[in-house]
């Protein structure tokens, strides 16, 4: 087979020292060496690899890890940069030692020898809009504020629930803000008794509550307290003294990423000078029904790639959505996807039930399937239509078009 590269170079991520090998287009063995994770060593690697071979575009490097340091410094000097599935790596493996034998140097040399061999098996690796990258970072931080969130307000509804649960009496949750007010004012059962109807009424006015009457509130508060052994109604009182200042803490955090997600995707939204394009990705991407500001984050932020070369099966597979058919002899299944990214999938799950509010076609697609799948079977299948319709789109840079579809709804 003819060689596009005359160097390969197999790199074994590490968080202190990497472990690369270097090998020609005939997979000899030229070198391998540690490689400490600083600026300088990284920045020396490099060189070293230019001084080898001056054109850098017949360097190829073979990484697990497809964002981080390493690769920003191999990609900012022009080489070319492939990464590769650790599960792929591990089945590479196999050719050298069927012991199962694992180091580091024998690591660096299967993907480095596996990149000569496979180059198919491997994803091309490019720099990324700087946009993107701070995308990712903050809609990763805004799912895990919202996790923390939940987890917050389930302790502080336990902690009610054991002494204290007539705060709750007007709805289960313990996330609104009212509550930990509430809680400010009146830590305990004796204390809200004492709470005046005025008091209660400045309260939710502040809070702009107007699904019950302050007169509704007072008399919740004033049902009998929960008969708890002495001391308990203390410690659980000082346990929701340190949840509620975390909880507010996050609740803020949440909504400045929120706030930071809009403006990022109006950044990204807007058109660059010289682009001769009508429609953005992310306009196109936000015209589909269902889509909000966290799903157009989510699958701009973890499929950026697939995405910008409208590679339909590649995002089909990382959102979970593709699934993976098992056939040997006279058996054949077809089974759902779990090796995916899961963000992806939470944002099709959701992107997908949403559709089914918003969009008359999504809804008949979906009663259609539901007559012989499973809800979860349908959505996935609802989920499918809309990647499908999402590439189509990106490719013609045309708008979601309701009537265009509407008219395939049987009647």
């Amino acid at each position: 087979m003819p060689h596009d590269y005359d160097l390969y170079v197999g790199i074994d991520w590490a968080t202190e020292a990497h472990q690369v090998c270097l090998l020609d287009a005939t997979g000899g063995l030229l070198d391998e060496q540690p490689v400490a994770h600083t600026g300088s060593a990284l920045a020396a690697l490099a060189d070293a690899l230019t001084r080898r071979v001056p054109d850098v575009s017949r360097i190829a490097v073979a990484i697990e890890v497809p964002r981080g340091a390493v690769v920003d410094t191999l990609l900012e000097r022009g080489l070319h940069v492939f990464a590769l599935n650790p599960k792929q790596l591990d089945r590479f493996r196999d050719r050298y030692t069927v012991a199962g034998a694992k180091d580091d140097r024998r690591d660096a040399r299967v993907a480095a020898d596996a990149l000569r061999t496979d180059r198919a098996a491997f994803r091309r690796v490019h720099a990324e809009d700087p946009r993107l990258i701070q995308l990712r970072e903050v809609s990763r931080m805004h799912e895990e504020l919202a996790q923390e969130h939940t987890r917050l307000s389930n302790r502080l509804r336990d902690q009610l629930l054991r002494f204290y649960p007539q705060p709750l009496g007007l709805g289960p949750a313990a996330d609104e803000a009212w509550r930990w007010t509430l809680l400010d004012q009146a830590p305990t059962p004796a204390a809200a008794q004492r709470l005046s109807p005025a008091a209660l009424r400045a309260l939710l006015h502040t809070h702009r509550i107007r699904r019950f009457t302050a007169d509704a509130l007072h008399t919740a508060l004033q049902a009998a307290p929960l008969r708890v052994a002495p001391g308990a109604a203390e410690a659980a009182s000082e346990h929701i003294a340190l949840l509620v200042p975390r909880l507010r803490l996050v609740h803020d955090q949440h909504a400045r990423c929120g706030r930071r997600l809009e403006a990022l995707l109006a950044a990204l939204a807007a058109p660059a000078p010289g682009d001769p394009r009508e429609h953005r990705d992310v306009e196109i991407l936000r015209s589909l029904p269902g889509v909000g500001s966290v799903v157009t984050a989510t699958m701009l932020a973890e499929a950026s790639q697939p995405l910008a070369a409208r590679e339909y099966q590649t995002v089909r597979a990382q959102t979970g959505v593709a699934p993976v058919t098992r056939q040997s002899g006279k058996r054949a299944s077809v089974l759902m996807r779990y090796a995916c990214n899961h963000r992806l999938r939470n944002a099709m799950y959701h992107w997908a039930l949403n559709s089914l509010r918003g969009d008359a076609a999504c809804r008949a697609h979906y009663d259609r399937l539901r007559q012989r799948h499973s809800h979860a079977r349908a959505l996935r299948s609802v989920a499918d239509r809309l990647l499908r319709i999402l590439i189509a789109m990106l490719r013609a840079g045309t708008l979601y078009d309701p009537m265009r579809h509407a008219a395939k709804i049987p009647a």
